[in-house]
């Protein structure tokens, strides 16, 4: 598994702070699923859990999109892997070529950081979540987290097809 990661700075301002570690924690993703088939990335980590490889990266697709796109640009998109109808077709579908997922999940992420280029962290979004407003400095901070947690499963997942493991 080749490791393709830039590592943070110790040392920035805020935002490019926050910027460099949310694209370290893509990156995560992307080499805990680099060198395998596509067998092996729709394999399921254990049951009762549908969680896969490649329904993480469904997963973080509609996350990019449903922050960057619907909370802070006010596109008002819907969910590209799920719906009202099935609200874990992201993690449960997994019948999308594997090439296409990432490919729009690599689209996903290049839109991201295009709408919040040159954005201050202190911008709020044109959509509001729960009632409040969220401003990109959240939006950041919550993509960092939930790239994270997921990334943790995606090592143990990782782990179980091959035995490669990983920071």
């Amino acid at each position: 598994m080749t490791d393709t990661r830039i590592d943070p700075p110790f040392i920035a301002d805020e935002g490019p702070m926050l910027h460099a570690w949310l694209d370290w924690h893509r990156e995560t993703l992307a080499v805990k699923c680099a060198g395998l088939t596509e067998e092996q990335l729709r394999l399921r980590s254990a049951e009762p859990s549908t969680l896969s490889l490649l329904g993480l990266v469904q997963h973080m697709t509609d996350v990019e999109r449903n922050w960057f796109r619907n909370v802070l640009n006010g596109e008002g998109t819907t969910g590209i892997y799920y719906s009202d109808d099935d609200p874990d077709g992201d993690f449960d579908t997994l019948e999308t070529p594997v090439d296409q997922v990432f490919e729009r999940w690599h689209g996903e992420i290049a839109h991201a950081r295009k709408l919040s280029a040159g954005l201050p962290l202190d911008e709020v979004g044109k959509a509001q979540r729960r009632g409040q407003d969220v401003s990109l400095r959240w939006i950041l901070v919550h993509m960092i987290e939930e790239y994270a947690r997921h990334n943790g499963h995606a090592d143990i997942i990782r782990q179980r097809i091959d035995g490669v493991t990983g920071e």
